[in-house]
């Protein structure tokens, strides 16, 4: 009987450890966070727990088994990696398996898309979904997501578009899409990777065991995405607003066969939603899943997830946009870009990653207001601004901001930082500063868009 360890219990390590034991694996799991929930859902699965084991044991549990799943919050700087490797003993994330499994189903595997970058990823899975939906396609979005791949290789559908974090692409040696799309690279994770170049490596493992038969997709403006795309093994294209295969041209999308939809028949627009669009789109023409109908159809309908560039409301001429999922300053900067006369609420949990970059276009701000651990590295990268300000919290920074933003001002929380400085997540902040805004301004929102969806870790 093949011995696996799973390492880590939460939802994607949960989903792992009951595939594996629906296969016939014999399992065991460890945990450094080992709660009581935790206890209760080992002894429900039937298997051994360890809590935070020392070496010595990680060593002989790692010695016993034939495989290691480490959990998608588990670093490649932890023991267990370190261990495994010691040991000969294969790393593999749970998109691999599910992969590996997926080719052995009666009647052949289904297609996958893939979809990595540093910013971006959730928004073009999502639409790529829709686009294969309006395709009549039957699909989900899976991976990084509320639906882990080893959970939806089970359901009965037609193709797969899967959300690949870095996390999960570093322990994937056979793991292939048909089409695979890279975003955009830009520091962060650095407290889960060892360096950037295993962080930009990892990334790469999306293209690693493309066939010649498969199409790799990168963005023209990052060059190491264009670097990383020479030597894809794929055929390559290219996307972007300009120069690329697919492209904006004269108020349309288009690719290389031609027109695929009006820009104008997008719900939104901005640089960044039409360069995600441009990926989802060649995602699913290049695939032969979906034509320019249904893509046409979906972006004339796709309102994004919640807590990226989501419109609260507007009161008094003064829009309120919580944008809490840009944890990154590569992020914080896009949707800086995206707006004048811009109030910017920034800052939370340190990475160690530096922040000078999200000031590198300030033109349009007015003001901002830093918070959280970061507040100082904020406030010192937009010492060029007019007004800056240190604030303690969210609910004093939206009273700070509500008193200084102007007619035809935008107030935008878009923090360039994770935020478990003062969160349980960037859910959690982006759900809170959502519930301040309305809770200052009541029901009397000229527009207001408050959505309520699922988000992957």
């Amino acid at each position: 009987m093949t011995r696996a360890l799973v390492y880590g219990l939460a939802v994607a390590g949960e989903s792992t450890v009951r595939a594996l034991l629906h296969r016939g694996y014999d399992v065991v799991v460890a945990d450094d966070d080992v709660d009581q929930r935790r206890r209760d859902l080992a002894a429900e699965l039937g298997v051994d727990l360890y809590d935070r084991p020392a070496v010595e044991v990680l060593a002989e549990l790692v010695g016993s088994c034939d495989l290691v799943s480490p959990a998608p919050g588990v670093p490649e700087t932890h023991d267990v990696v370190a261990v495994a490797h010691a040991a000969g003993v294969e790393l593999v994330s749970e998109i691999e398996l599910a992969y590996r499994w997926e080719q052995e189903r009666p009647g052949g595997p289904r297609p996958m898309l893939a979809i990595t970058g540093t910013d971006g990823k959730t928004t073009t899975t999502l639409l790529a979904v829709e686009m294969l939906r309006a395709a009549g396609v039957r699909t989900i979005d899976a991976g990084n997501t509320s639906t882990p791949l080893v959970d939806a290789i089970a359901m009965d559908l037609d193709a797969f578009v899967v959300e690949c974090t870095s996390f999960r692409l570093a322990w994937t040696p056979t793991f292939r899409a048909e089409g695979a799309a890279w975003l955009n690279l830009a520091p962060d994770h650095l407290n889960w990777h060892r360096s950037m170049d295993t962080y930009e490596a990892a990334k790469s493992q999306v293209w690693a065991n493309q066939r010649p038969s498969d199409v790799a997709i990168g963005f023209i403006d990052d060059a190491v995405v264009m670097r990383r795309l020479q030597a894809a093994p794929a055929r390559a294209l290219t996307f972007g607003a300009s120069g690329a295969d697919y492209h904006v041209a004269e108020g349309r999308l288009v690719g290389p066969g031609g027109t695929i939809a009006d820009v104008s028949a997008m719900t939104r627009s901005l640089p960044h939603d039409l360069t995600n669009a441009l990926a989802a789109s060649a995602l699913v023409i290049e695939t032969g899943l979906a034509g320019p109908e249904a893509i046409s159809s979906a972006l004339a309908s796709f309102a994004g997830p919640p807590h990226r560039l989501e419109h609260v409301g507007t009161w008094s001429d003064v829009s309120w946009y919580n944008d809490s999922k840009a944890t990154t300053p590569h992020a914080a900067a896009a949707a800086i870009r995206s707006f004048d006369h811009l109030v910017l609420i920034a800052g939370g949990y340190d990475k160690g990653v530096d922040l000078t970059s999200m000031a590198a276009e300030v033109g349009g701000v007015d003001a901002v207001i830093a918070l959280g651990d970061t507040a100082g590295g904020i406030a010192a990268a937009f010492a060029a601004v007019p007004m800056v300000d240190v604030v303690a919290d969210l609910a004093e920074a939206v009273e700070r901001a509500g008193r200084i933003a102007a007619p035809g001002a935008t107030v935008l929380l878009s923090p360039g930082c994770a935020s478990f400085d003062q969160y349980s997540g960037f859910e959690a902040r982006g759900d809170h500063f959502r519930s301040l805004v309305l809770e200052r301004f009541g029901a009397h929102s000229s527009v207001s868009t408050t959505s309520s969806n699922r988000e992957g870790s």
